[in-house]
């Protein structure tokens, strides 16, 4: 997505986008946080939007670097967490060259590189790595294809939320929709969003210098896909996922 897009988002943040920090009812993220969090260290938040993980970093690392592409998400999360004085907040394009980023112990990026170009997603993961030294980890969360294809096969042979399905009969929006699905990018709400398989996820994070650790599905309810999901739709739920991996 463009930057306009996150500065329009920006005043309705919390109604628009989904809470991975609140769904994950597990707290797997947090849990793998605070498994290398250290006074000595420092973090940074790529993609930290209106700063929902700052409140949870802040206490546990030496530096917090907040770093988003909108800077009306930035004035939000400053204005939010005024008592947090180890964080500088950080305006940059993490799809774009030639910008200098802090080196950091770790970083996090939760569900941040949605953006449809192929091209703007590889500068994206550059400048991860630049921004992690040696033997630093990551910790991700990115949406799951597999769950996208999960939930819309449910949905078609259940004929759950219907009306909120609708067939498509444009040909140019099919034929549209269908070629993004070959990158896996699919869309929710009318907006196309990247959606990863695991396979790929280990694939492109050897290619920019990190070995993938370990693998989890962040599990949500089905009311985070459904308007009215029947009462028998139980496990296994959507889920994204979540890669701790390291910089090498």
């Amino acid at each position: 997505m463009k930057r306009q897009y996150w500065e329009e988002i920006a005043p309705n943040y919390n109604d628009e986008i989904f809470d991975v920090l609140q769904n994950d009812k597990q707290h797997l993220v947090k849990t793998a946080i605070e498994k290398f969090a250290s006074p000595r260290k420092t973090v940074i938040d790529a993609g930290c939007a209106i700063g929902k993980w700052l409140p949870l970093l802040s206490p546990l690392f030496k530096q917090v670097y907040a770093l988003d592409i909108s800077a009306k998400n930035l004035k939000i999360a400053k204005k939010k967490n005024p008592e947090l004085t180890n964080v500088e907040y950080i305006r940059a394009d993490m799809s774009r060259k030639n910008h200098e980023l802090p080196v950091c112990d770790l970083g996090i990026c939760i569900n941040a590189i949605l953006t449809p170009s192929a091209k703007k997603r590889n500068r994206f993961f550059q400048s991860l790595a630049s921004c992690i030294k040696q033997r630093g980890k990551l910790i991700m969360t990115v949406p799951s294809m597999e769950s996208f294809m999960l939930t819309r096969t449910i949905q078609k042979q259940f004929r759950i939320d219907k009306k909120y399905f609708p067939v498509v009969t444009n040909s140019k929006q099919a034929i549209r929709q269908l070629k993004d699905l070959w990158w896996g990018v699919a869309d929710i709400d009318d907006v196309p969003h990247k959606h990863f398989l695991k396979e790929e996820m280990e694939i492109i994070l050897k290619q920019f210098g990190f070995v993938p650790e370990k693998f989890q599905k962040i599990e949500y309810d089905w009311s985070t896909e459904f308007y009215k999901p029947p009462a028998w739709l139980q496990q296994p739920g959507p889920w994204d996922w979540m890669i701790v991996a390291k910089r090498v």
